[in-house]
């Protein structure tokens, strides 16, 4: 993590646990774990786990702005979906997802949604594609004066594909990331 490079007795964490808890770095002293040993725990578990669960909390409040199952409107936008992307659309239809799935997301199951999201995605022709952008689209221009359907419909999908993209990417463990980042340090240290 490029981040422990740069965590330091001077580092804004660091001097933030000082002062909330009125203990040195290395209090307390000849103990296994101290003061700077918990900062830069913090520091490593915010930058890896804040990224993630942003990425997450984003993929649910990407799928909060369509129209929600239940409710009239949803029955008839999913629907729409459903006929627009043919069986992609099983992947992220509500019926399918089971209702508990997104409480699980925000209780840690960070894949599951993004890989319905991106299956979904991957299997859209050119056509359904098209489809689909003007079914979301059209559901999320009645809330907005910026842009016409179509537009906003290709933006949620973009966002849709990039977010669980990144929450993919981000899953990945910490030693897979350590050594790519050696190696790619290495490389391009050498070319």
């Amino acid at each position: 993590m490029i981040i422990r490079r740069f965590l330091d007795d001077d580092g804004e964490l660091a001097q933030h646990l000082m002062q909330q808890l009125n203990t040195p770095l290395d209090w307390p002293e000849g103990a296994g774990l101290n003061t700077g040993h918990v900062a830069k725990v913090a520091s490593a578990a915010a930058c890896d786990v804040a990224y993630n669960e942003a990425a997450n909390g984003h993929l649910i409040d990407l799928f909060a702005a369509l129209p929600l199952p239940g409710t009239s409107d949803g029955h008839a936008f999913w629907a729409a979906l459903g006929n627009a992307g043919g069986d992609a659309a099983l992947y992220i239809d509500p019926g399918n997802m089971g209702g508990p799935t997104f409480d699980r997301l925000a209780r840690g199951n960070e894949v599951g949604i993004a890989d319905r999201v991106l299956s979904f995605l991957a299997e859209l022709d050119d056509h359904q594609r098209e489809a689909v952008t003007k079914v979301i689209g059209d559901a999320l221009a009645h809330d907005t004066l910026v842009a016409d359907g179509r537009y906003l419909g290709t933006l949620w999908l973009r966002d849709a594909e990039t977010t669980a993209w990144h929450v993919l990417l981000a899953k990945r463990r910490l030693h897979e990331t350590q050594d790519d980042r050696t190696r790619f340090f290495e490389a391009w240290a050498n070319a």
